[in-house]
């Protein structure tokens, strides 16, 4: 199992409470893309510190992945779930939650609806989509897409460009 601080993988610096509470900073960095899951995961840090008779693991730091799956007495067990994701569904489950949704990366599936550089760009594309919008439209028939947008998207959020639709 590697030890050492990764700086791209997702990790966690594990010592115990008592180490802690000692002056005893020794501890590792655990990659934890090596352990199957939570369990096995703890089973591994129990093993590292086998110098104490019923260790109460602390988990002083972390990197590379969302601080809602982190905090120092514990991991959110559905970290194994987001760890196995690929660089592009771990993007969208981020942008999801940042856009103010809990939920797992098939409700961000789900709800997803597109990237886009706009809200404009996003209601165009959308409208014309739904046929909402006819192709032949007289020169002289503005469309004004900045309103337009605005009292759409109370149907929609958007994060970095990742647009889903509100349940």
């Amino acid at each position: 199992m590697t030890t050492t601080q990764t700086h791209d993988k997702p990790s966690v610096y594990v010592s115990t409470y008592a180490k802690y509470n000692d002056g005893n900073l020794k501890g590792a960095w655990i990659d934890l893309t090596n352990f199957i899951d939570y369990d096995d995961f703890l089973a591994h840090c129990r093993d590292l510190h086998s110098d104490e008779q019923d260790p109460e693991l602390m988990f002083q730091d972390f990197e590379n992945f969302p601080k809602e799956y982190y905090s120092e007495s514990g991991l959110n067990s559905n970290l194994w779930e987001y760890i196995n994701l690929d660089d592009d569904d771990r993007e969208l489950l981020e942008a999801y939650r940042d856009a103010g949704f809990d939920g797992d990366i098939q409700d961000a599936q789900n709800d997803f609806q597109g990237r886009y550089d706009s809200d404009e760009d996003f209601v165009m594309q959308l409208l014309e989509d739904c046929g909402d919008i006819p192709r032949d439209l007289p020169s002289y028939i503005h469309i004004d897409w900045e309103s337009t947008a605005r009292d759409i998207m109370f149907d929609y959020s958007q994060s970095n460009g990742f647009y889903f639709r509100n349940n």
